[in-house]
């Protein structure tokens, strides 16, 4: 008589969707970011948008190279300056692209984030907006401002970085 293992059925169609729709499925990332500053905690946020936008995400278009995070005197955190375009098929009531978006996160991050953003030299920035289950997430970080010798810093150990592997690769290749 044949065992039958726990760990090799094959999945249902349900379960399929199911772990499709909780994928992380990035929208759109703002690479200069880690460029621009150091990051030192990040916040998964998420955002109160109107249907329009949301469609507009789906479509995979929206840009946040120019946004930035703000927190008003009400405690309320708001991303400024993000892109989502018009959605195309939206009649009269579609968004306006660059309008400010209210975020949501709990009162205890607001709080820490309201208090170390008042610390000089300390802002939020966005770093990724992404689908997961289903809902729209933006990925925030508060983060600390680089001067012009950190980024050429950064970018010298990056290159070192690539030559080193490059030697390795071409060391590997030759020995095999």
């Amino acid at each position: 008589m044949a065992k039958k293992t726990e760990g090799t059925r094959k999945p249902t169609p349900a379960e399929r969707a199911k772990a499709a729709a909780d994928a992380h499925k990035t929208i759109a990332r703002n690479r200069k970011a880690t460029h621009d500053y150091f990051i030192e905690d990040r916040y998964e946020a998420g955002l109160a948008l109107t249907g329009t936008e949301v469609k507009a995400l789906r479509m995979g278009r929206a840009s946040l190279t120019e946004a930035w995070i703000e927190i008003d005197r009400n405690g309320e955190a708001w991303l400024q300056g993000a892109h989502i375009p018009e959605y195309l098929q939206g009649t009269w009531n579609n968004h306006s692209p660059r309008r400010k978006r209210k975020l949501l996160l709990h009162r205890a991050e607001l709080d820490k984030l309201a208090q170390r953003v008042q610390a000089k030299g300390y802002t939020i920035v966005p770093l990724e907006l992404y689908f997961t289950g289903g809902r729209v997430k933006l990925e925030i970080a508060l983060a600390r401002g680089k001067q012009d010798w950190d980024k050429r810093q950064a970018l010298r150990e990056a290159q070192d970085k690539r030559e080193a592997a490059r030697a390795m690769a071409a060391a590997n290749r030759r020995r095999g």
